[in-house]
């Protein structure tokens, strides 16, 4: 496989579940994850696990998000996407001139989370747009795919179907997980996984070997070999 760097993320967020969730999430799309209830650790995490992004709630104990945001702005050059109950424009506002990227009100769909971190990720310049798996070659950016050298046609769902694939290369995920990550919900008809990833199997193999591989019972893969 190809070697492509995985962009960390920092999340700071009290809620246990909403947490939880957030670190699956992210973690299902393919970035590198570690999770805190507050930011007394910040200055340790931000030296150490130098994250290319912070996910940063704004109601927290001890340290506000406002202030830690402050400590983020003088110490790293790590986004920030804030998050909040807080629905008044002011308080919206006070984070964006403090330096944060972007604001994601709660409830929040984790799908969309996921797209914003991506986005601002891409914006500062911190996630590779070209990732290669084996013979396989995907750029999100420009829409390209290669497989053994030769273009291969895809629509728009299948390119956002075979960059969550290639950003899990080697790791087997589910329906659910797709569904969630690619759709945005989890309670579509799986069998509209299923459906993209024959489509998308074919074209694949009609310039290639094997990449996209059915685990039974569990989900797909996508990684060379015949297994």
């Amino acid at each position: 496989m190809g070697a492509v760097s995985v962009a960390r993320i920092l999340v700071v967020e009290d809620t246990e579940a909403i947490c939880a969730a957030v670190r699956s999430a992210l973690r299902d799309g393919g970035y590198e994850v570690l999770a805190r209830a507050d930011g007394r650790e910040l200055e340790v995490d931000l030296a150490q696990f130098r994250p290319d992004l912070v996910v940063l709630d704004v109601m927290l104990p001890g340290r506000d998000g406002f202030q830690l945001l402050d400590v983020i702005r003088r110490t790293s050059n790590a986004g920030v996407v804030m998050l909040t109950a807080r629905d008044g424009v002011p308080d919206r506002l006070r984070g964006l001139q403090a330096g944060a990227d972007d604001y994601v009100l709660k409830p929040f769909v984790l799908a969309e989370l996921v797209a914003r971190v991506g986005a601002v990720l891409r914006r500062l310049g911190r996630t590779p747009s070209t990732v290669q798996v084996g013979e396989l070659v995907v750029d999100a950016d420009s829409g390209v795919v290669l497989h053994a050298g030769s273009p291969v046609d895809v629509t728009a769902t299948e390119l956002r179907l075979l960059c969550y694939l290639a950003a899990q290369r080697g790791r087997v995920v589910s329906k659910t997980q797709i569904l969630t990550s690619v759709w945005g919900y989890e309670d579509y008809d799986p069998n509209l996984v299923e459906v993209h990833v024959s489509s998308l199997r074919r074209k694949l193999e009609a310039h290639g070997p094997r990449l996209l591989h059915t685990v039974r019972g569990l989900g797909y893969v996508l990684r060379p070999g015949t297994s």
